[in-house]
């Protein structure tokens, strides 16, 4: 095999890896009824001016299984980070001591986790519509290379081929994490 095929197939390999997961990074962020400080990462506060990621602004922990905890290193940040907290569509209240802020999870509703579920498909969906942007790019370049005399047009076809496999592994590997969130969003 031309060694400019494999280069394309290992650099189309490793950006399909980077999609899923930041697929799977966008599912941790979606609450399924436990506390999970991942919950917490898209969150970012008004900080001096600044928009910051609250993980840099505060310790986060889950110490009982429907309890969040935010410990913020700067009190006098607490009021931002509530705020962030109520914007966000975590759809969570925020409580606070003065020097600490605590996050209840509450139980989802049937209609909630149908909502999620819908979200978490369209995550996927879109992690999908990614990976085959990524083989169409190799593909492109592949073709590039039959067209300057560089490979044979059966060299094509088996280049095609081998990347639609690669596609496939990867899609179902965001397929297979679709499923794991959807039992997890679901679970009473």
């Amino acid at each position: 095999m031309n060694e400019m095929v494999e280069e394309f197939f290992n650099d189309g390999r490793e950006r399909m890896h980077k999609a899923v997961g930041a697929c799977q990074n966008e599912f941790n962020t979606i609450r399924t009824g436990r506390a999970s400080t991942a919950l917490l990462d898209r969150i970012s506060v008004e900080y001096y001016g600044t928009k910051t990621p609250l993980k840099q602004l505060a310790n986060m922990s889950a110490p009982e299984p429907r309890l969040l905890v935010i410990t913020p290193y700067d009190k006098s940040a607490i009021k931002e980070i509530e705020h962030s907290i109520m914007e966000s569509e975590l759809g969570l209240n925020p409580s606070n001591d003065g020097s600490v802020i605590r996050l209840t999870i509450p139980e989802l509703t049937e209609e909630r986790r149908r909502d999620l579920v819908k979200v978490v498909k369209g995550l996927a969906e879109n992690s999908r519509v990614a990976v085959r942007n990524i083989r169409r790019d190799v593909i492109h370049e592949i073709k590039k290379l039959q067209k300057e005399g560089e490979i044979s047009e059966d060299e094509l076809h088996w280049a095609e081929d081998e990347m639609q496999k690669i596609t496939d592994e990867h899609v179902g590997q965001v397929d297979e994490l679709l499923k794991h969130k959807e039992a997890e969003i679901l679970e009473v």
